[in-house]
């Protein structure tokens, strides 16, 4: 948030109100981000219909960012969900290792962007998931 001076959309802005007002109404789950024995972030998904999910946001300590957690994180969530079909989020398109990781995972940018201030600019990816088939001879 101090980084990119986003102060109108960024959580980190949210009032506690806020947080749990979009908790309460979303289709989704939040799930805690545990390595070890601490927490050490959050995610999360939201379906936008029962084989479309959404990640946003997620988060991690800084303290714990470069650890593989999140890349640990977002491949145990995709598996949690093996009807999905698809995957999209947001990210910062200035935050270079995050644009970075995802597309690591497979996610493809959209080509939709949203400035969202001088600053910062957000950029949205997708990720196709192929349908196992079970096959037999």
């Amino acid at each position: 948030m101090e980084k990119y001076k986003d102060y109108d959309t960024n959580p980190a802005n949210e009032t506690i109100e806020d947080v749990i007002k979009r908790i309460n109404k979303f289709s989704g789950g939040l799930y805690k981000i545990v390595y070890g024995n601490s927490l050490v972030g959050t995610i999360c998904v939201v379906w936008k219909e029962d084989v479309q999910f959404w990640i946003s946001p997620m988060s991690i300590i800084p303290a714990y960012q470069g650890k593989g957690i999140a890349q640990k994180t977002i491949n145990l969530i995709e598996d949690m969900f093996p009807q999905a079909i698809s995957w999209e989020l947001a990210t910062i398109l200035e935050e270079e290792r995050n644009c970075y990781l995802y597309e690591k995972l497979g996610y493809i940018k959209t080509g939709v962007s949203k400035k969202l201030n001088a600053n910062a600019t957000l950029i949205f990816y997708k990720k196709f998931i192929k349908i196992k088939t079970n096959s037999t001879n």
